[in-house]
């Protein structure tokens, strides 16, 4: 059975939960936080939040979609080199299979979808 899930704004912008420095980082301190929306289903969905830092990132498990809120990063692709600047309003897919790297300039807020 789906489940409808609702997330009031007043959620998506508050504080989150503290879950320490992201595993792999290589520069920086990047300390996360998020919020995990309560779902039933094979898709899971949340809120991160992530302070200044880099960390490489080797062939993802899974498919990512997220929607840019707040910050500033830059998200290197591992295939071809080329680097992105990401922010508030953009939305990105990292597929399963991905690999690259994270440079978080300005702590950056994310909705986030893993498949």
């Amino acid at each position: 059975m789906s489940t409808f899930v609702h997330v009031p704004a007043a959620s998506i912008t508050g504080p989150l939960e503290s879950i320490g420095q992201r595993p792999g980082a290589d520069s920086g301190d990047p300390q996360l936080g998020i919020l995990r929306f309560q779902t039933r289903e094979a898709v899971r969905a949340g809120v991160w939040e992530c302070e200044p830092g880099g960390w490489p990132v080797e062939s993802r498990a899974d498919t990512e979609t997220c929607y840019i809120l707040s910050g500033r990063a830059i998200v290197t692709d591992g295939a071809s080199g080329r680097t992105f600047e990401i922010s508030a309003g953009d939305v990105i897919v990292q597929p399963k299979g991905w690999s690259g790297r994270w440079d978080v300039k300005e702590t950056i807020r994310k909705v986030w979808s893993l498949r």
